[in-house]
């Protein structure tokens, strides 16, 4: 996929919380959208409708309505969700199991549904697990190494949780990090935004961490990425 027209949010972690009120009321906004499609699907094993119940009490504050899509299992993802996913103006994965949530959506019409929205100027938000499937390599939750994600941004690996993740699964990522690719620490209710322009930047409470090639820079909320060539 090339030129984009659209918006992705890379969260990591901590949505539906007062520290990214700001970025999805923007993000809203950019979209145009009436309502916010949100997918539970990755905490289909962690109670999703307490996902769906979060999401609608804080758009709600925004103003905005949210639909839940429950895509559960791959099997969910019949046509008339596709069609939903297609026809959206706003996509919001949640957080939960990154290795489930690709389970689902790799080479599937859903996925395609979702990146064909990005593409044509729609904007994608996804959180932990979400964040991190998106990229590719996709760093591996059982223990830090790499293995291979969706790529609707390629050559881009993403660690959320980053400011408060187990030091060892931190450094074994960084160390691990293929040659090709850029690993992005993002920290919780903190985004690592694209715009259509194709620039970057943070926004939310935290900030984000940049490796590349034994260099880390880090980027405080409000920054711009000026470095980040994904």
């Amino acid at each position: 996929m090339t030129s984009p027209q659209g918006t992705v949010a890379f969260v990591g972690g901590g949505e539906f919380r007062a520290g990214g009120r700001d970025l999805d009321r923007e993000l809203l906004a950019t979209s145009g959208a009436e309502e916010v499609l949100v997918l539970p699907t990755a905490a289909a094993f962690e109670n999703p409708d307490r996902v769906l119940v979060r999401a609608a009490e804080h758009f709600g504050e925004l103003g905005t309505r949210v639909r839940g899509l429950e895509i559960l299992h791959r099997h969910d993802a019949d046509d008339s969700a596709v069609q939903a996913v297609a026809d959206a103006k706003f996509v919001y994965l949640s957080d939960g199991s990154p290795l489930h949530l690709r389970s689902v959506l790799k080479s599937s019409d859903l996925y395609d549904a979702m990146a064909a929205m990005y593409e044509r100027g729609g904007v994608l938000a996804a959180s932990g697990a979400g964040a991190t499937v998106l990229g590719d390599p996709m760093v591996d939750p059982r223990g830090g190494a790499y293995t291979v994600g969706l790529g609707l941004v390629p050559n881009l690996a993403v660690f959320p949780y980053h400011g408060t993740a187990a030091d060892h699964l931190r450094e074994r990522s960084i160390d691990l990090l293929p040659s090709t690719a850029t690993l992005v620490g993002i920290d919780e209710e903190t985004a690592l935004v694209r715009d259509p322009s194709g620039g970057w930047r943070v926004a939310g409470v935290g900030g984000v961490t940049v490796y590349r090639a034994n260099k880390s820079d880090r980027f405080e909320a409000g920054a711009v990425v000026a470095s980040l060539e994904v």
